[in-house]
């Protein structure tokens, strides 16, 4: 037997024996039910077990099986996906899910090019499916995977690389003991997750310390290679929170995200990204209110919804990181007003020519920013504009616009950032 015969050995024998002895108990490991291993698997990619396990479990209470999930709603599916991110991936489980049901009759197959053909499915998770699932002797290779690998065998090849990943693969599949591929498969993750970790390993605590090359050569803080990913790219992005009068107090404005792209279908706060031109706007050296920025959103609302708004205050700032984006975005308090308001825009919507005008001078005489409280002489052309802007107000909206209380928000899904957000406004 060679050296590397018998590390190879060592490592399956040893590591098995480890996961065994010391498994985490963790929902999906009651049960070999492909579904349930299937949703974990998609739940688990870029996300943290203990962050799991909650959603998991109130995801498997509403949608206990493949059927379940797929005669679902999207928006009742995403709803209950609210805060675990990458929302694509609940958009493909339940796209999955329909197929098995069309397919399948409702069952997960115990076949490979099956599973791995479904949507969203992809080598790691559909050997994940079939070796835990059916223990099937197929590799199940995720960073966690490589990472272990990488610092046992000492390989130095850049794990970014889909031929690392090839290779990495086949060699799994060499260590998988006969019989055992799901309990391997997971012990191998199970490793990484806890032991083998990316920064500061616990070496001291492994199982297969003995023959781990990358620590017997003191590289372990080293490996694996991986080159860095580009930075994500910024965006400024400025939103309001706009009050609603009359039949809509209490409420405020959102809007519904297009049916493609980034957080399809998704609501969120009515927000603009800025040009490249006006990104300096957001700089820390600039002032939180500026009416430059008022003026950007009023023509968005008013554009999308024929509503004028007029923007109060700062609210917050707040920024979400994507994997290929990172959002700055300002946050302003707003409600129903005259900011930008024109003379044809008055006659549009039945306002008095001297009740517009008394309202814009009366915005100007307090401020760049926020129009507030009009009195004296103005008193009365203000009562006008306002009575006729809650009168627009309350016209219909377009079909992706719509006013909703807090009591709205335990329905409609909402991306992280903006939860956060109307969290801390309705706080």
């Amino acid at each position: 037997m060679t050296k590397m015969e018998e590390a190879s050995q060592y490592f399956s024998q040893e590591l098995l024996t480890w996961y065994r002895r010391q498994r985490r108990d963790l929902p999906w490991r009651l049960s070999r039910d492909p579904y349930r291993i299937w949703v974990s698997e998609i739940m688990l990619q870029q996300t943290r077990v203990d962050t799991v396990i909650p959603y998991y479990n109130r995801f498997m209470d509403k949608f206990p099986t493949a059927a379940a999930l797929a005669e679902a709603p999207e928006e009742e599916v995403l709803k209950c996906w609210e805060g675990l991110g990458y929302y694509s991936r609940a958009r493909n489980l339940q796209a999955g899910a329909r197929e098995v049901v069309l397919k399948y009759g409702g069952m997960v197959p115990d076949d490979k090019s099956a599973v791995a053909g479904l949507k969203g499915v992809g080598p790691y998770t559909s050997g994940a499916i079939m070796s835990i699932a059916f223990n099937r002797p197929e590799p199940a290779v995720d960073g966690n995977v490589m990472r272990v690998l990488s610092r046992y065998f000492c390989l130095e090849d850049d794990i970014a690389k889909p031929a690392t990943r090839v290779s990495i693969e086949k060699l799994a599949v060499s260590l998988i003991p006969d019989g055992a591929a799901g309990d391997f498969n997971q012990a191998l993750m199970e490793l990484g997750a806890l032991v083998c970790t990316p920064k500061s390993p616990g070496c001291l605590t492994c199982p297969v310390m003995e023959h781990c090359k990358g620590r017997l050569e003191g590289r372990e803080g080293e490996l694996p290679i991986k080159t860095k990913a580009k930075p994500p790219r910024p965006e400024q992005r400025v939103a309001a929170i706009v009050l609603g009068s009359g039949a809509n107090a209490g409420k405020v404005l959102v809007r519904r995200r297009p049916d493609t792209g980034l957080l399809a279908q998704m609501w969120e706060l009515p927000h603009l990204l800025l040009a490249k031109d006006k990104a300096g706007l957001l700089d820390e050296s600039m002032p939180k209110e500026q009416q430059e920025l008022a003026e950007l959103l009023g023509k968005l609302l008013h554009d999308e919804t024929s509503l004028l708004i007029r923007p109060r205050r700062w609210f917050l700032d707040t920024d979400h990181v994507f994997s290929h984006i990172h959002w700055k975005m300002r946050v302003y308090l707003a409600d129903l007003g005259g900011e930008g308001l024109t003379a044809e825009k008055a006659e549009a919507y039945g306002i008095a020519a001297e009740a517009a005008s008394g309202y814009m001078d009366a915005g100007r005489a307090e401020g760049d920013f926020a129009f507030g409280s009009i009195s004296g002489e103005r008193a009365g052309a203000s009562d006008l504009y306002a009575s006729a802007a809650i009168a627009v107000a309350e016209r219909e909206l377009p079909k992706e616009y719509a006013w909703i209380g807090p009591e709205d928000m335990d329905v409609l899904p909402f991306p992280n950032i903006f939860l956060r957000i109307l969290r801390d406004f309705w706080e």
